[in-house]
């Protein structure tokens, strides 16, 4: 576990901050962009991740374990958010036959 922690902390945070931020631009372009909703409630999923291993990274480099505690949250927020997004999904492509949004448009009012 220490030659983990040492490992983690020799990584300068910078080269975090720069690959989360890579990894939530990404997740960013993925709900802007696609029009499949399962691989939009992915593009979600990865800018969520990249928030928890920023968060996990500090708070490695801090030597404080509350940043481990919200990305334990946060991940058990994700797995629900996940649960009711592809019930919403599946229900969705047993009526239109499809997950693409633009047909989820009748919802407008």
């Amino acid at each position: 576990m220490e030659e983990t922690l040492q490992t983690i902390q020799s990584i300068p945070l910078e080269h975090y901050i720069w690959f989360c931020a890579t990894l939530f631009v990404i997740g960013v372009i993925g709900v802007l962009i696609r029009r499949n909703a399962i691989i939009i409630l992915m593009s979600v999923e990865l800018m969520l991740n990249a928030v928890n291993l920023l968060l996990a990274a500090f708070s490695v480099h801090h030597g404080d374990p509350s940043g481990q505690v919200f990305v334990f949250f946060i991940m058990a927020v994700a797995a629900a958010e996940v649960a009711v997004g592809l019930a919403i999904i599946v229900m969705i492509y047993r009526n239109t036959g499809s997950v693409d949004i633009n047909i989820m448009n009748k919802l407008k009012w």
